[in-house]
């Protein structure tokens, strides 16, 4: 139940402060007072779009912020699924909105995404402003109607996962049936790429390899000549750097025996001297092997070539990358030869997830139907004593062959209010007077259904006046007695005589702004108020007795 709404700086509002009590509250004002206005703050709470511009001229934020009691209406798993501290008798949720546009949710202080206040908004109250009567045309309200009264959440939760899975099967189906249809096209294309890397036997570091022994090929003179030259440093006549570390090896030994340091510095030499000797070998090995072999370098040329050639025309630019293209079309061509298979996996994966499917959408269908019989009784029941004493109510279920996201049931509301004129639908045959109550109507079969906590009302009277409308209020009077809360925004004294609690949105002038309030009136005022919506702004004696009557209070009483 909401309990109280604050609202600061929002449009022709500086600040509101209103507290609000269960059961039946109507909330009246002229035309432009602010009713709007103050909807407009609620959507924000219901994780509507946030404009700038809704916030007061000169002001650089607005606020919104609403307390309410969740008791009664088994919220808990949602908060601990959340991580949101519960409070049962004081939850409250607040919007914030910046002139800079940034936007800010909280839920008992705590920040939250808009998606999350959107949820739990959505379960706490149901704004039915006038241009939702246009959704009584739509097939999706209409079904969600059926589904509301029939109790299909759990059903339809599964039903749709199985659906969704169906889908996902079919479009993995359809992708691979495209593919393979391709690659068969370019089959010849595929296996020619596929051969050309295959055939060459390429190594993943072959080119660097390759690259460094066609430097030593062409350099081969060059680099014998300057090994030869280090050969004779080292090892050349009795210059050559051997022969003088053995010299110093030698010169060491013979002063060791009476300068015990030369021991240890002699042994390093000839150290460096075994090093070096080795060194040496190497070299002269490597000057075996280095020679110029004309052949050799043409291979290593014609292969140089062949792997530039390769990765040009396959716009890659290593040998590695030729060899991930020769596995990728190497799997194109497995993916072609193993196919069939493939496929005739997928259609039977497909097979069994539609059976599935329809076995659900049979069993929930099965259980619109059963609603569907309930709703026919009730809306007649409830349309009658609006004024529809030959009033017809039918709801034609169609099943389609495919399903779809909602199932396979197709939902069309029928309607007639008279004996002569056939069963139509709904939007297409009803008056603007007729679509009010059936709306009305249909509101008070979901609220009972779904159990509400609050319902706003804003002008659900539109077309309709006199008894019709205070029948209409005795619903919304009716429907406020059973644990919930009910709101009317209404232009009509028949239904703003019924409210327990009667609220009034009215302007200020002054020389600097216009400004929106809403107060809570006493008995007093009430009549006052429901005489001024009888007679308009000159206040008759009738009109006050009038509205006294209304109200259910004697003509000669006074307040």
């Amino acid at each position: 139940m909401l309990k109280s709404l604050h609202i600061s700086n929002y449009a022709l509002i500086d600040t509101l402060d209103i507290t609000f009590q269960s059961g039946f509250s109507v909330i009246t004002g002229e035309t432009g007072a602010g009713k709007s206005i103050i909807l407009g703050a609620l959507g924000l709470l219901l994780g509507q779009r946030a404009d700038i511009k809704a916030i007061k001229v000169g002001m650089s934020k607005c606020t919104v912020e609403a307390t309410f009691d969740i008791s009664d209406y088994g919220l808990h798993g949602f908060f601990d699924e959340n991580e949101l501290e519960y409070d049962a008798n004081d939850c409250i949720i607040r919007r914030e909105l910046y002139a800079s546009g940034k936007s800010r949710a909280y839920i008992n202080d705590s920040p939250v995404s808009l998606s999350m206040m959107k949820e739990l908004g959505e379960q706490l109250i149901d704004v039915h402003s006038q241009h939702k009567n246009l959704l009584l045309n739509h097939e999706d309200f209409q079904l969600g109607v059926v589904d509301a009264i029939a109790h299909t959440k759990n059903q339809l939760n599964l039903y749709q996962q199985l659906f969704n899975k169906y889908k996902a099967v079919s479009q993995q189906l359809d992708e691979l049936i495209e593919q393979v249809e391709k690659n068969r096209q370019d089959e010849d294309y595929i296996r020619f790429q596929w051969n050309e890397i295959n055939q060459a036997g390429f190594q993943e570091d072959e080119e660097e390899t390759l690259q460094e022994e066609a430097d030593v090929l062409n350099h081969a003179e060059d680099i014998k000549s300057g090994l030869f030259k280090v050969d004779m440093l080292l090892n050349g006549d009795e210059a050559g750097l051997l022969a003088q570390l053995r010299e110093c090896v030698q010169t060491i030994d013979s002063i060791s025996d009476i300068y015990s340091p030369a021991r240890q510095w002699g042994e390093r030499i000839e150290s460096c001297r075994i090093e070096l000797e080795d060194l040496r070998h190497d070299l002269n090995s490597a000057m075996d092997n280095v020679d110029f072999n004309p052949n050799r370098l043409d291979y290593v040329n014609e292969r140089l070539n062949l792997i530039y050639s390769l990765e040009k025309k396959h716009k890659v630019d290593t040998v590695k990358d030729l060899l991930a293209l020769e596995d990728k079309y190497s799997q194109m061509l497995q993916s072609i030869t193993n196919s069939d298979e493939e496929i005739e996996h997928l259609k039977k994966e497909k097979e069994t997830c539609l059976q599935q499917v329809m076995q659900e959408a049979r069993s929930l269908s099965d259980q619109r139907k059963a609603a569907i019989k309930v709703i026919e009784k009730q809306m007649k029941e409830y349309l009658i004593p609006l004024g529809m004493p030959n009033v017809r109510f039918a709801i034609q279920l169609e099943q389609e062959d495919e399903p779809s996201l909602s199932g396979i049931d197709h939902i069309n509301f029928l309607f007639s209010a008279n004996k002569n004129v056939p069963l139509q639908e709904v939007a297409s045959i009803a008056s603007g007077g007729e679509i009010s109550r059936v709306m009305l109507s249909i509101k008070a079969l979901i609220a009972g259904a779904m159990n509400l906590p609050t319902i706003i009302f804003d002008e659900i009277d539109t077309g309709v006046s006199g008894s019709i409308a205070e029948k209409m209020a005795l619903m919304m009077q009716d429907m406020g007695k059973q644990n919930r809360q009910v709101i009317s925004i209404t232009h009509l004294p028949q239904i703003a005589a019924k409210g327990s609690v009667h609220y009034k949105v009215y302007k200020e002038d002054n020389e600097q702004e216009t400004t929106s309030h809403i107060v809570r009136l006493n008995d007093k005022e009430r009549v006052v108020e429901v005489a001024n919506m009888l007679s308009g702004s000159v206040i008759t004696e009738e009109a006050l007795n009038n509205a006294k009557v209304l109200l259910g209070l004697k003509k000669e009483e006074t307040l």
